[in-house]
């Protein structure tokens, strides 16, 4: 475990990004789109801040929590677990199942490997 100054400023610029949306964006593309493809990109970043694996692996590793994360909303976790009113876990974990939230968190995780083998090919030619 290394802390990596970068990925960590990285998080701190999408959380305010991902805070912003939620306190001034009520409805729309940038609400229901754009903060899913972002808030990937954000775990991403937390989990490189503090873990020094390959970007693939930590990759994968969120796209398969936000896959999750999504499947409990079609399946009503927070119901089944008595937190529909929890405030806290209708935040972290969402109410409503989209097919279209699987797709912003795929194009978030596949423009994070883009970035990566990119940033990656110039530091190693």
């Amino acid at each position: 475990m290394k802390f990596n100054r970068s990925y960590f400023i990285g998080f701190l610029v999408l959380i305010s990004i991902e805070a912003s949306i939620a306190l001034f964006v009520k409805d729309g593309f940038v609400r229901h789109t754009l903060g899913d493809f972002l808030v990937v990109i954000l775990l991403y970043c937390l989990i490189k801040s503090f873990f020094n694996i390959k970007p693939i692996v930590a990759a994968w590793l969120v796209l398969v929590v936000a896959t999750f994360i999504e499947l409990g909303q079609y399946f009503d976790l927070l119901g089944k677990l008595d937190l529909a009113e929890n405030p806290v876990a209708r935040l972290v974990l969402g109410t409503t199942f989209s097919i279209a939230d699987l797709l912003a968190y795929l194009a978030g995780i596949v423009v994070v490997v883009i970035v990566e083998k990119t940033r990656n090919s110039h530091l190693n030619p």
